[in-house]
């Protein structure tokens, strides 16, 4: 029996998750993975032996999770701060890898389901995406927001920076983000304040 070794396993899914946000899930190859982290072709195949589907979707779960640990973390001292924390994480992604990078859940999302390694990971993106709303909107709610207006305010803030993140990759510009950030501040404040 083939031993397992974890912390390879999970540099396999992080690399994955890497070039997921910086090249898109088509772009994303089993041989590509195993060289960009500098591990045999083999122990790929040896830790997900469904392929490419696999190690996609694990990678889509693990980028979903590091994003929902910060922000159950960071709400933990109130919407605004956790608010406050995931424009931080994504506006540090796109400017510490100089507009090269974005989020790999949106890369997954954005394919087009031409197979079942694409719907996989569409279902897998959609669930990310729940979770960060759902964080979100419990957070707002919490804060006396009412449930469906909390729930189109996560969806706002998670939509408007997925959005942000695609045009400053594109303008290679920071200020699409900025002016999402400073318009998700005005509609939090005014949310919070009625």
């Amino acid at each position: 029996m083939a031993r397992t070794n974890p912390e390879a396993r999970l540099r396999l899914v992080a690399t994955a998750a890497d070039m997921l946000r910086r090249r898109g899930m088509n772009a994303t190859s089993i041989r590509e993975l195993a060289k960009a982290a500098k591990a045999p072709l083999g122990s790929t195949y040896h830790y997900f032996p469904d392929g490419k589907k696999q190690v996609i979707t694990e990678a889509i779960q693990f980028a979903g999770d590091k994003i929902s640990g910060m922000l159950q973390k960071a709400l933990s001292h109130g919407a605004v701060t956790g608010v406050e924390s995931f424009l931080q994480v994504w506006r540090d992604v796109i400017e510490s890898t100089h507009f090269n990078a974005g989020c790999p859940v949106v890369a997954a999302a954005m394919e087009e389901a031409t197979n079942e390694d694409v719907e996989a990971a569409h279902v897998v993106a959609a669930a990310v995406f729940n979770q960060w709303r759902e964080l979100l909107g419990d957070a707002l709610v919490n804060e006396g927001i009412e449930q469906a207006r909390a729930g189109a305010l996560a969806t706002m803030i998670i939509a408007s920076t997925e959005g942000a993140l695609a045009m400053c990759r594109a303008t290679k510009d920071i200020e699409p983000f900025d002016q999402v950030t400073g318009q998700l501040h005005f509609l939090l404040d005014a949310a919070l304040t009625h």
